[in-house]
């Protein structure tokens, strides 16, 4: 029972109640093989194993469970290996690293006991001497449990009888495989992708030497727009957006993208807008990594411009930005921040825009690229800052510190699903509206604002059936310059066409350096 419930109970989370399966093949064949084995040492020794085991599927299973709510795909131990870390460092940087500390531990200490727990049990069930009845019961039990395996995919009722760790396996061992043919297939697609641009005859030429900001707004996708839980909160900001537009003498224009990812991982995102290339999973970002590709970064200097990464999530060693070949990189560390923490928040979005502008483009003569990645709509969602309205007393950021302690914590808001779902649209108001507040003060004739959200958030703010769009607001002065945009799908306006078909990221790269280098403003790219 204890066997079977530790199989099962990732399954029972996933499906959000007990069922559909109530019975664990493997639990009950467990169960009948040591109610045949005698009590002696290696009958304790194979309990341990067994217990080990159980719990160690048990885990995967949880991580399996968890990868499908929060990122919307199964677990793939072949890259997900490598996400621990980042678990680790997520649960301190938003309970704090004392308790985040204690959180891991005490659950490496739980894992122990539920393993010693299972073994004693395991081990209580040798046969009494001389009790037939009960080794003809248990060769009985095993018997029909290796009956019902090929039961349960041939008969529909077969349902409530699961293989949980057989299951998990196979899916493991397909996913390696695929994985294993993932080198072959990501080199072929990188052989006949564009790869470089520098000898493109006026490279980027259409921009006029206009700065260009690409911003990155954490899991900003479309549910945020359509759904109708959310759309109240978040269609009043655009129309303020718009409103606010106008009277700067700004134009927008909106549209779509897919992204590769969501609930997470928003590497991928970047990585394939910068790129071209389609990345999907992690080990399609590894091998770009370990690529001599050119990307959007390197498109830009070589057409003359200053190229910088304005990452405030990053918090530890970032190899990968020295890869992409950004000129600067301010990380956490490299940003003169003198404000609160947010919980996983490391500084408010209104800050990192400040920061562009006060900072970063005061401290080049050429024309700047920026990449953005803005975390303020990031999990937890707590708490809810205000925009100011005074850009200028935004300063170090000492500003923020009222709301060190504001709002509810992380443990309270993510008791109520209802909660967490009003909050995240309140935080993705949030971002909208400080984007749309610096757009309106400090866009100008020189600039071109381009603001996407990175993946839609989890599915337990979008439900399991949303599709992976997200929206791209891009802002400039002149309508000229995004005129490119109008002929790709674009809309005019802060909300995306709802007809057409949608591009993937990877499509950015290409489509932007043919539409503003080898084609004249307002020809036809």
């Amino acid at each position: 029972m204890v066997a079977n419930s530790f199989l099962l109970i990732p399954i029972w989370i996933l499906n959000r109640g007990l069922g559909p399966q109530w019975i664990a093949l493997e639990s009950v064949i467990l169960t009948a093989v040591f109610l045949l084995l005698p009590s002696t040492l290696w009958t304790r020794f194979a309990a341990w194993v067994a217990g080990l085991m159980v719990i160690l599927m048990s885990v995967l299973q949880l991580g399996d469970t968890t990868a499908r709510m929060s990122l919307a795909r199964p677990l793939n131990l072949y890259l997900d290996v490598q996400l621990v870390s980042a678990i680790a460092n997520l649960l301190r940087g938003t309970l704090g690293t004392v308790l985040g500390s204690l959180v891991i531990v005490g659950g490496l200490l739980l894992t122990v006991g539920a393993i010693a727990l299972v073994s004693q049990l395991l081990s209580a069930l040798h046969p009494e001497p001389g009790n037939r009845r009960q080794r003809i019961t248990a060769a009985v039990m095993l018997g029909l449990a290796l009956v019902a395996v090929p039961l349960r995919w041939a008969h529909p009722a077969g349902v409530v009888m699961g293989l949980p760790t057989v299951q998990l396996t196979w899916d493991q061992a397909r996913h390696v495989t695929r994985m294993m043919q993932e080198n072959e297939r990501f080199a072929a697609e990188m052989a006949v992708a564009q790869d470089r641009y520098v000898d493109v005859p006026g490279l980027l030429s259409g921009l006029d030497g206009r700065d260009v900001i690409l911003a990155f707004v954490e899991s900003y996708g479309m549910s945020a727009i359509t759904d109708e839980r959310y759309a109240p909160t978040i269609l009043p900001r655009l129309d303020s957006m718009s409103e606010a537009f106008a009277e700067a003498g700004l134009e927008v224009v909106t549209g779509q993208l897919v992204a590769p990812s969501q609930g997470g991982m928003s590497w991928l995102g970047h990585g394939s807008v910068l790129s071209g290339l389609w990345l999907e999973n992690q080990l399609r970002y590894d091998l770009l990594l370990a690529s001599a590709r050119h990307t959007l970064i390197d498109d830009f200097e070589a057409a003359g411009y200053q190229t910088a990464a304005l990452m405030p999530a990053i918090t530890m060693a970032w190899p990968e930005g020295e890869r992409f070949g950004y000129q600067r990189i301010y990380a956490w560390q490299d940003i003169a921040y003198a404000g609160p923490p947010l919980n996983w928040v490391t500084m408010p979005d209104q800050f990192t825009w400040s920061y562009l502008e006060n900072t970063i483009r005061q401290e080049t003569d050429r024309p700047l690229f920026a990449e953005l990645g803005l975390i303020s709509s990031h999990a937890p969602w707590t708490p809810i800052l205000p925009v100011f309205d005074n850009w200028d007393s935004i300063g170090d950021g000492e500003v923020f510190a009222p709301f060190a302690e504001a709002g509810e914590t992380p443990e309270e808001l993510w008791r109520n699903g209802d909660r967490v779902r009003e909050h995240y649209a309140l935080a993705v108001g949030y971002a909208i509206d400080a984007m749309a507040s610096y757009a309106a003060r400090y866009v100008d004739e020189r600039t071109v604002l381009i603001a996407l959200g990175d993946h839609q958030p989890a599915p337990l703010i979008t439900g399991d059936d949303a599709n992976r769009t997200v929206p791209v607001h891009v802002i400039a002065s002149d309508p000229a310059v995004l005129a490119p945009f109008l002929r790709w799908g674009f809309a005019p306006g802060v909300l995306p066409p709802t007809d057409g078909d949608v591009a993937r990221m990877d499509a950015f790269r290409d489509w932007f350096v043919n539409a503003y280098s080898t084609t004249p403003m307002g020809a036809q790219p």
